[in-house]
């Protein structure tokens, strides 16, 4: 489903309620429901034109209904008002800042941490850890798709998760969510206590996935991936990343629909790192506000990936604690509603600084000019 016109909010800042009833600036809208205590001040129209070209307007956010987009009117007034859609809760986690998905790989090949946990007692003692640390959801899967990664049998996956699952399951309350491509793998973990499906593939890889998600009545996260983890990286290429993407999440998202996952349920992840090269991951980095415009929360998953370690030749993945950090608050800044990490600690301290010298207020103890 391919598009030709887009609209992508610029220039975010943090949405500071006013003291004062009579300080409130009459706008024409209020501030996007969508993003996480931000509100945006500009606007790009970007058009495809032949050739591979494309045109790009930049305007004032509060000056756009002024302008005359002629027979570019309907797309461009569907993307806003998916921007400024309400999100609904996740799994009954509000999204009223930014979330935090903690990682918990029960795979010996992942890229990062595999082999780190070697049993399911040692990853649910991990996930309960990740939950103190300040995660608002733990994403538990036994499948790694690190590029070059051959598929796990079902049976070994059903192994390695399940009892995560199920030993996790009514003793923490985050929100559990089973990272896999297979119908079966999703079924089972939802019956185990599963909240959230988070698929690589975007409910592609399995044919029954797009079925089963529906009846399970879970959200799901549709991520985007060039091709296969086992060849994804040999050779990506694009007309342009940004809005190739865009349109096959676009594209996952009607199917979701038309399966009967209404766009409430999805959250949409543009796949850093998954068929990507150095400069595709910084290019959807810098535009990834896009993605607002598909009426979706938006997750980032920059963790620890191979980019961080080419930008900044911390070589280790473990090592990338510090990029991985700033890649977060990159996103958090562009109003993504949840990022995906291994390092939880750090990420939640940086968001707590982030959110409180942004909005001039701590979160649960009023504003920061009331401390001493």
């Amino acid at each position: 489903m391919r598009s030709d016109i887009y609209y992508r909010p610029v220039g975010f800042l943090a949405y500071r309620r006013p003291a004062r009833q009579e300080e409130v600036e009459v706008r024409r809208r209020g501030p996007p429901a969508g993003l996480v205590g931000l509100d945006f001040s500009a606007y790009e129209v970007i058009e495809r034109r032949g050739g591979g070209l494309l045109h790009v307007t930049a305007g004032n956010a509060n000056d756009f209904y002024e302008r005359d987009w002629g027979s570019a009117t309907e797309p461009l007034f569907e993307a806003i008002e998916r921007v400024y859609a309400e999100r609904m809760p996740l799994a009954g986690l509000s999204l009223d800042r930014v979330r935090i998905m903690g990682i918990v790989n029960v795979t010996p090949d992942s890229f990062s941490d595999g082999g780190a946990l070697p049993d399911a007692a040692a990853a649910i003692a991990r996930a309960l850890e990740l939950e103190a640390e300040g995660a608002d959801i733990l994403d538990i899967g036994g499948e790694s798709t690190r590029p070059g990664a051959a598929p796990v049998p079902l049976e070994e996956e059903l192994r390695r998760v399940l009892p995560v699952i199920e030993g996790l399951a009514g003793r923490t309350n985050a929100r559990l969510s089973i990272d896999t491509r297979k119908a079966e793998v999703m079924q089972r973990a939802a019956a185990a206590g599963a909240d959230v499906v988070n698929d690589v593939s975007a409910l592609t890889y399995d044919p029954a996935a797009l079925e089963t998600v529906a009846e399970l009545e879970r959200p799901v996260v549709l991520m985007h991936a060039l091709g296969d983890p086992r060849t994804m990286q040999d050779d990506p290429r694009y007309d342009h990343v940004l809005l190739d993407v865009f349109d096959y999440l676009s594209a996952r998202v009607a199917a979701c629909e038309a399966a009967g996952i209404p766009r409430r349920r999805i959250v949409v992840d543009p796949g850093i790192g998954f068929g990507k090269t150095l400069e595709h991951n910084l290019e959807l980095m810098a535009g990834v506000s896009i993605f607002h415009g598909l009426g979706c929360p938006l997750m980032i998953g920059a963790s620890r990936k191979r980019f961080i370690g080419t930008l900044t030749g911390a070589a280790e993945p473990q090592a990338r604690v510090f990029g991985s950090v700033a890649a977060a608050l990159a996103a958090a800044a562009q109003g993504a509603q949840i990022v995906r990490v291994h390092d939880v600690a750090a990420t939640r301290q940086a968001l707590t600084v982030w959110e409180a010298a942004t909005s001039g207020r701590m979160r649960e103890r009023g504003p920061l000019s009331a401390i001493p």
